[in-house]
């Protein structure tokens, strides 16, 4: 699964890495956590330009009587499940994150570690999104992050992980009017492992309330 990244990305940064129409202002973030507003990246089906949006981490399908967000979906069932083939068809988006956290289990307690890439660089989590309605016509717009089989490096640590795109195979996922879940899913992989690295984070990530560089700060552990 994924339960909390960061993105202290600059709105230059976002701008360019995801060719979006506007440059958007964007505080950095260092621990996101579940239920709170993120950033993601849609594409307008007849304009085909890319914009930033604020959501609700946590998806709620349009037909929900009730508010349970689901955080993540799992790549292998999204063609299946209700909650998410429709959304798989027509609202796919992009969650942008700099590094995610992942908690290991030892022994009676869990150590959490810092995931990114080897180069420290932006990169982005597949996700899709809905839009539902109360009875009382509030509306609330969310999103979930997509997960699949880990790789080499995260299986060290969880037997899952988020699907972290290619950036060349961002115009196909982000494009609402390929709806065939073919030609989709085969994009929905685990991420090569060179490119990625791990390292060991204090404790203080465990409270949503710490939200600032310390939380990504590097201790003396292990993934083995």
């Amino acid at each position: 699964m994924c339960g909390r990244f960061g993105l202290a990305a600059t709105a230059q940064e976002l701008f360019q890495h995801f060719g979006l129409d506007e440059i958007s202002d964007i505080a950095p973030r260092y621990n996101i956590a579940p239920g709170q507003s993120i950033s993601l990246v849609v594409q307008d089906p007849n304009t085909r330009k890319r914009h930033l949006r604020s959501w609700q981490w946590g998806l709620i399908p349009s037909w929900a009587k009730d508010l349970k967000p689901m955080l993540n979906a799992r790549a292998e069932t999204l063609a299946e499940k209700p909650t998410f083939r429709t959304a798989l068809r027509q609202r796919r988006c992009l969650i942008p994150t700099d590094g995610f956290y992942e908690w290991k289990g030892q022994g009676k307690s869990k150590q959490p570690f810092h995931i990114g890439l080897k180069t420290g660089s932006l990169f982005a989590f597949a996700g899709l999104w809905e839009t539902w309605k109360s009875p009382a016509g509030n509306i609330i717009q969310s999103c979930a992050i997509i997960t699949t089989a880990p790789n080499e490096l995260m299986a060290g640590i969880h037997d899952r992980m988020p699907v972290i795109m290619d950036p060349h195979e961002y115009e196909i996922w982000l494009d609402p009017k390929i709806q065939d879940p073919d030609i989709v899913l085969p994009l929905l992989k685990p991420y090569p492992l060179p490119d990625m690295s791990a390292y060991a984070v204090s404790t203080r990530v465990n409270s949503p309330s710490h939200d600032d560089p310390a939380c990504r700060e590097s201790v003396n552990a292990s993934t083995d």
